[in-house]
């Protein structure tokens, strides 16, 4: 559901030569980090995701640049406008989600709470709406 998706704030640690940030999994965000995985070089206007997992957690962090992540559960979609290194969006399993509007020389990384597994996925949103209505019954 997305009222359980957010955004989360991580230290920042803030010095004249340049700033450090860090996260620790189970500890900063709510799973233990199994994979990460980064978007680069997105051409304008392209989008990115366009799935749900059934699962999986993840955190999205814009690393450099900017872009915005469309969240939908099924019944509400919430947009979130990702744009510095020190925070990112936690998302849920179950939750469809769109990346859009990438600035140029923009790189979104993804911190994962599972290895890559192509059974957890739902790529066609059909598919996703009807797991979502029958989860309620």
């Amino acid at each position: 559901m997305i009222i359980n998706c957010k955004i989360i704030n991580f230290p920042k640690i803030t010095d004249p030569r340049g700033n450090l940030t860090f996260i620790e999994g189970g500890r900063h965000i709510p799973f233990e980090i199994q994979r990460v995985y980064y978007l680069y070089d997105v051409p304008g206007g392209a989008e990115r995701g366009g799935h749900a997992h059934q699962q999986l957690q993840q955190l999205i962090i814009a690393m450099s640049g900017s872009f915005d992540v469309v969240l939908d559960d099924g019944y509400e979609k919430k947009c979130f406008h990702l744009n510095r290194s020190y925070y990112g969006l936690y998302i849920c399993p179950m939750v469809w989600r769109e990346l859009e509007n990438f600035s140029s020389g923009s790189v979104c990384m993804v911190l994962a709470s599972t290895f890559y597994e192509e059974a957890d996925y739902y790529r066609n949103y059909q598919e996703f709406l009807k797991s979502v209505r029958s989860r309620e019954s």
